[in-house]
């Protein structure tokens, strides 16, 4: 007996024959191509108010990137760990916050590799990322966190708020800053911004925006050690 296939179906057979398979090991695209993202960052701690950033980042599932300092991370293991455990990222912003472009090499190397070393030690990971204190870089700079393996993160937009101390100021800038692939530079070691968190964080995921790790916003693309991403608006 003949089966005659008609219309729709007949249509919807031919298509699924016709049309290539994907391949098995497709690979998938990088979430921020699929979602608006936004990585805001954290500098200068652990402190003890970032426990209650980790509280508003975890009500909304919003991960973010910790710039620590080495010199406040072995007093604070919990919140080193705790970081970790929530599925922040960790970058090295040195061990006591100075301007690298003034310092001898050695003088360098001993800021970052003392941190890296009590960040291992603390946290159990070794950051992949740096920041520079205040941005300041130069080629000297970029030439020693080569011999690290570590890019040099900066940002996109920086809200001042060590300078500011105004919780609607603040939310305010970030606000203002926030677009897609967004790098925001804030501080957990200001008080005034760790209570504006609550309602950007709240407001962002409304529009629709992930808040996500330097690492995801990053994607597929690979830095070059030493290298300085992204090109900053202005400095802290």
């Amino acid at each position: 007996m003949r089966v005659i296939v008609r219309g729709a179906l007949a249509l919807a057979l031919t298509t699924s024959l016709l049309a290539p398979a994907a391949p098995a090991n497709a690979k998938p695209k990088p979430y921020c191509e699929l979602h608006k993202c936004i990585a805001l960052t954290f500098d200068d701690g652990p402190w003890p108010y970032t426990p209650a950033l980790l509280d508003t980042l975890k009500k909304h599932k919003a991960k973010a990137t910790f710039f620590v300092l080495g010199r406040k991370v072995e007093s604070r293991a919990d919140m080193m760990k705790r970081m970790v455990d929530e599925g922040h990222e960790i970058g090295n912003h040195t061990w006591d916050h100075p301007d690298l472009t003034k310092l001898t090499d050695e003088e360098i190397l001993s800021e970052i590799s003392s941190t890296q070393q009590v960040i291992q030690d603390v946290a159990g990971i070794t950051p992949t990322f740096m920041r520079p204190p205040n941005g300041a870089t130069n080629t000297r700079v970029g030439s020693l966190m080569k011999s690290f393996g570590l890019p040099q993160i900066l940002w996109t937009g920086s809200t001042l708020d060590w300078q500011a101390r105004n919780t609607k100021v603040i939310r305010d800038r970030t606000l203002k800053y926030a677009k897609r692939n967004a790098v925001i530079l804030l501080h957990d070691i200001v008080p005034e911004t760790v209570t504006a968190m609550s309602t950007v964080v709240d407001t962002l995921t409304k529009k629709g925006y992930k808040l996500v790790t330097v690492s995801t916003l990053l994607g597929d693309r690979e830095l070059k050690p030493g290298e300085a991403w992204p090109k900053p608006e202005k400095k802290k």
